[in-house]
């Protein structure tokens, strides 16, 4: 990857009005651009890495009161001299600013380019500037600890940790190839199968893009049952406002209906769905169909049984293959009972609720949150789908390197496979990844980080 060594500066803070707003600089000529534009109230030079008050002016027209701070190189976020001005919030502010800085030689930073400064000058990891964008999305405190774990480096280390074992093993092979007398290669061999198996054991377990994807969008969970089920009237009550239309006529929803909340730190994604039956109604039969397409792509399928009305009489909706039940209505006549649904449905987890009082729907969000993936767990270490599919190469690639030794091949075979593993893992944190591929990873990064 080629570096670039222009001074770059874009506004760090997001687009809109608000009390403050950071302008970033990056690039040997940081100080002396900000400088031309930045008088501090003292009438002193900037200190390094002091927050300073003073003017932003064009020529001798002041443009605004400002905070300014200089970061020189190397203990900066790019690892190059670094300026931050802190302005008012003003967009047509900012972009005054903006204009300024250009026209003294600085030009705009490309997005997600201060990070990739900041892995071009080896401050952190592929893997690490993943977590950055990752940390910014957060849409949940699981998300956002999830990533601080990335950024902090328990992915890298985990990697390193592989790619250092796997290193040892092509050191062994080489010392069987290179010294025959000394160095036994059957010995060799066995010793390189069972750490290699030990090693492509251990990366599969750690691989759950499923655990990543719900920590970065949330669990998508579904509520679904026959018409009039009660399934719109939970929905408010989980999300604790009025959101969905609920009636007394059967068929009021006609198509799925979307809405998050939060709940021990995870982002549920709940779904509203049309009630299932046969209908002749054109527009509910797309409803339904597009209910049960929402129903097929669930992590959490919710099936939503009447209380007060028979089983028999719900049959069109009981095929959904559940994965938990929710029994409404509690305030009503009750014409189902628990010991009916666990007959039927043995062993999926049962609740029942009130809707309209609130009751059960704590206890309903606990049973939800249970389906998230635990929390910090070593497990889900790798979880991101870049890092998932990266590692199960190089878990083909330990497996090719096993089965060349059960074939009887020369070690130089197997070495060459273990040399892929090595790749592979690489990938993950930026060692051995193409140019393509970390532009891919960068363009997906804001302007201004």
């Amino acid at each position: 990857m080629k570096r670039n060594h222009d001074t770059i500066a874009a506004q760090a803070t997001a687009s809109g009005e608000g009390g403050v707003a950071i302008v970033r600089i990056s690039g040997g000529e940081s100080e002396k651009i900000l400088s031309r534009i930045f008088s501090a109230k003292n009438g002193k030079p900037l200190e390094n890495r002091r927050l300073t008050f003073g003017q932003i002016v064009d020529g001798g027209e002041v443009v605004d009161e400002a905070m300014a701070v200089l970061m020189r190189a190397p203990l900066s976020y790019t690892r190059e001299d670094v300026a931050e001005i802190h302005c008012h919030g003003s967009q047509a502010l900012v972009g005054r600013i903006l204009r300024l800085l250009l026209r003294e030689g600085a030009r705009m930073a490309q997005p997600g380019e201060f990070t990739l400064r900041a892995f071009l000058n080896g401050r952190i990891d592929l893997a690490q500037a993943e977590a950055v964008m990752r940390m910014i999305r957060a849409g949940s405190e699981r998300a956002m600890r999830s990533a601080v774990r990335q950024m902090e480096g328990g992915v890298s280390a985990f990697v390193k940790t592989a790619r250092e074992e796997i290193v040892v093993l092509l050191s062994a092979i080489a010392a069987a190839i290179d010294f025959p007398d000394e160095v036994e290669e059957t010995e060799t061999a066995q010793e390189v199968w069972q750490k290699a198996d030990a090693i492509r054991r251990r990366l599969m377990a750690s691989c759950d893009a499923r655990a990543g994807r719900i920590e970065d969008e949330g669990l998508l969970v579904v509520l679904a049952g026959r018409p009039n089920a009660g399934k719109s009237s939970l929905m408010n009550s989980l999300l604790g406002g009025e959101r969905a239309i609920v009636t007394d006529v059967p068929g009021t929803t006609r198509d799925t209906l979307t809405e998050s909340f939060q709940h021990e730190g995870v982002r549920i994604n709940l779904t509203d769905t049309a009630g299932l039956r046969e209908t002749e109604d054109v527009v509910e039969r797309i409803g339904v169909q597009r209910a049960r397409k929402a129903i097929d792509e669930a992590d959490v399928r919710v099936l939503v049984i009447d209380g007060s009305v028979p089983l028999a009489q719900q049959e069109d909706a009981l095929d959904c293959l559940p994965n938990l039940i929710v029994i409404t209505k509690g305030d009503l006549d009750m014409q189902v009972t628990a010991q009916k649904i666990a007959d039927r449905y043995p062993g999926i987890p049962l609740s029942s609720v009130c809707a309209p009082r609130g009751e059960g729907i704590s206890e309903l969000k606990d049973m939800l949150v249970s389906f998230a993936p635990k929390d910090a767990t070593e497990s889900s270490m790798l979880s991101q789908a870049r890092h998932v599919e990266a590692a199960m190469r190089a878990c083909r690639s330990l497996a090719d390197a096993q089965a060349a030794i059960d074939d009887g091949m020369p070690l130089d075979v197997c070495a060459v496979d273990l040399s892929s593993a090595l790749d592979a893992l690489g990938e993950i944190t930026g060692e051995t990844m193409s140019e393509r591929v970390i532009d891919e990873v960068f363009a997906r990064f804001c302007v201004g980080k």
